[in-house]
């Protein structure tokens, strides 16, 4: 049964350019603009009228614009939850100028030990970590930290939560990895390494979509009965002003926006690629968390059951339900 018909997330490429070389990601790699005010303002306007509760400003590495703070802050302002997933390398320079400004505000984090992070980063980034959560917490900040989960670091997982999340009162947010295109991101967790995550994501202070675990238990979505919802849950705007659908990882087909997004999503073109969300042949065995995540929240499956009791934990200890409710 479906529950909303309309998108609710915005993920929100403000360039594809980034200051790391992260092994499990491609983005840097891509040649990019920066996306403009005007542009952002126009589009903010219209996912409000499109009933988007959720704008993810994200990148490549979104603080290498220098207006991304006046992006987070019009869209909060609008009264839209804010998300925001940083290296850190530039996070102490604009901290003050965020504040207050993410409502859902990430720091990725991915070991314990200096040399594996910043090899797996392809930059020396994890000292910028740990002073980020020092100026985050001068300033009153509540950051996350995002440990992406591989085969290989998933022994890590205890030194970041007893050493760094816990010591801070910060929440660990596990993200398993997945592979999308040509980029590979090593074996995939067995069946008991991902029982061992599911385990550790109900310690306090650990958010881990329990759906995440099942969908992989799975083998992920799949075309003939897609659980995949990404182009009528997610909107995705490219820094060059374009709606790219179904999704970025796929990025079948890009439309630009033009100051007509909420025209341009009601279309037939748009139609009749949101009607072939989850089952393109790219999409068979996908378990792309972007898009996964929004989609366990719209339909009502076994899935949603298992998404919900962490999603509704998780935004009781953030507060943005206060924000949901004032929309």
């Amino acid at each position: 049964m479906r529950l909303v018909r309309h998108p609710v997330l915005c993920n929100y490429y403000v360039t594809y350019r980034c200051n790391a070389r992260c092994s499990f990601c491609d983005i840097w790699e891509k040649p990019s603009p920066y996306i403009t005010l005007e542009d952002v303002e126009r589009n903010l306007r219209d996912l409000k009228r499109l009933g988007v509760s959720v704008v993810d400003f994200t990148g490549g590495e979104p603080l290498l614009h220098r207006q991304i703070h006046e992006f987070v802050g019009l869209a909060h302002d609008m009264g839209f939850i804010t998300t925001l997933t940083t290296n850190c390398l530039l996070y102490p320079k604009y901290a003050e100028k965020l504040r207050g400004k993410v409502d859902m505000l990430h720091f990725s984090l991915d070991s314990s030990e200096k040399e594996v992070h910043d090899k797996g980063r392809g930059v020396a980034c994890y000292d910028f970590v740990l002073e980020s959560i020092r100026v985050a917490k001068e300033l009153g900040e509540r950051p996350d930290i995002l440990f992406t989960v591989f085969r290989e670091n998933l022994a890590d997982l205890e030194a970041v939560y007893r050493d760094i999340a816990r010591p801070n009162g910060l929440v660990l947010i596990l993200n398993p990895a997945f592979e999308y295109n040509t980029v590979e991101t090593g074996e995939q967790l067995t069946t008991a390494e991902l029982d061992y995550l599911s385990a550790f994501g109900k310690r306090k202070g650990v958010y881990l979509n329990e759906a995440f675990i099942q969908l992989r238990k799975d083998g992920g979505n799949h075309i003939a009965a897609p659980v995949c919802r990404a182009a009528s849950t997610t909107l995705v705007i490219s820094p060059s002003n374009e709606l790219v659908l179904p999704c970025y990882h796929l990025g079948e087909q890009k439309f630009p926006i033009d100051g007509q997004l909420f025209n341009l999503y009601h279309s037939p073109e748009v139609g009749r690629l949101v009607a072939l969300e989850g089952r393109l042949p790219q999409c068979e065995g996908c378990t792309i968390n972007c898009y996964m995540q929004p989609s366990f929240a719209v339909e009502v499956n076994k899935y949603f059951w298992q998404a919900l009791p962490s999603t509704l934990r998780y935004n009781l200890n953030k507060g943005t339900w206060k924000r949901m409710l004032v929309r």
